[in-house]
């Protein structure tokens, strides 16, 4: 199959400068949801604990009354900025990539760039594609860093699947649901809450920085119909779009081997799902299992956050000249993989 080769792509001088989490502060069980539909699992003669045996999922986080998504994505921001040591002066782009959205305008972006004092010289927009939106920002970013266009680029996101799980648990416990209507909500109990951001830069003006050097996209779209999400639920055709993703990162997997080498990475940083999700990728790519470390157990799905998230938390341990690929599967279908060398 004949593919545009922008769809693989090579940065030639950025870096990635901070990477910031914030977490949200209420802890939900999965013992809690349980026993909130207990009279369906009952009545559809399903076990207790299936959260924690097949999706691995044990916890997720909820936010409250004093800290909304938007507000965590700004705070992210800040930090990122801290501790990137660059002026907000300086910014030229801000590119906020939740899902989660109160309103369909203004855009999630314009409050936090507000809310984080950028220039009005900067850019600020709002990128959506699913649970990819954050790498696809990072590549944007780098691109137009490339260009000379900006000098520096704040990528944020901020997801809250409260309301969403609770709309969730409300439909399932209501009279008729199948055994099919559970296993297609299933994945929205999954659902966490969390932020993140990025600070990208010059790579020539700050050698401290961790190298993006590039990577490649691959698009599927003819699996556009096998998961679709809104404020009031997310339905999903789970083995189809498991089936349809793991063939799309084979796919995007082998084509990179002409021009890239993610046979031996010192951590592979995948979109947090389940373990499924997980296990299914990682013997796919014949990844190094312990090189894979996951978030979800404890946070949950947390959307386009998930990869930041998960790359925030490993940045204590990594050495300079590491290298670490950040790659993942947002429903459309669409897969991202895009190496860093720290």
């Amino acid at each position: 199959m004949l593919v545009n080769g922008n769809a693989s792509f090579r940065h030639r001088n950025v870096s990635l400068l901070s990477v910031s989490a914030v977490l949200a502060p209420e802890v939900v069980s999965s013992i809690h949801i349980d026993e909130l539909l207990a009279p369906t699992l009952t009545k559809l003669r399903l076990p207790m604990g299936l959260l924690q045996r097949v999706a691995g999922v044990h916890e997720r986080r909820n936010w409250n009354d004093e800290l909304t998504f938007d507000d965590a994505a700004t705070q992210a921001g800040r930090d990122a900025l801290a501790v990137s040591g660059v002026d907000p002066a300086e910014v030229g782009l801000l590119i906020n990539t939740s899902v989660t959205r109160t309103h369909l305008e203004p855009s999630v972006a314009v409050r936090i760039h507000h809310g984080l004092g950028l220039p009005s010289s900067a850019l600020n927009f709002d990128i959506a594609n699913a649970c990819l939106g954050f790498v696809n920002g990072m590549t944007l970013a780098a691109q137009l860093i490339d260009s000379g266009q900006i000098k520096y680029a704040v990528i944020v996101d901020g997801e809250d699947a409260g309301d969403v799980r609770h709309n969730t648990v409300q439909r399932l416990l209501r009279s008729g649901v199948t055994r099919k209507d559970f296993m297609s909500e299933f994945p929205s109990l999954t659902l966490g809450a969390g932020a993140a951001a990025a600070v990208l830069g010059p790579a020539d003006a700050h050698p401290e920085g961790h190298q993006i050097l590039g990577g490649i996209t691959r698009a599927a779209t003819q699996h556009n119909r096998l998961c679709f999400g809104d404020a009031d639920g997310m339905f999903t055709d789970t083995k189809a779009l498991l089936r349809g993703g793991m063939e799309l990162v084979v796919e995007a997997w082998n084509e990179a081997k002409d021009s890239w080498d993610w046979a031996t990475m010192d951590r592979y940083i995948l979109h947090q799902v389940s373990d499924v999700h997980t296990n299914a990728i990682v013997k796919a790519a014949k990844l190094d299992k312990d090189r894979v470390p996951r978030t979800y157990p404890m946070l949950g799905n947390v959307g386009p956050a998930s990869i930041p998230i998960t790359l925030a938390g490993e940045a204590g341990s990594l050495d300079k000249g590491q290298r670490v690929l950040c790659m993942g599967v947002g429903s459309g279908l669409n897969t991202a993989m895009t190496e860093i060398v720290w």
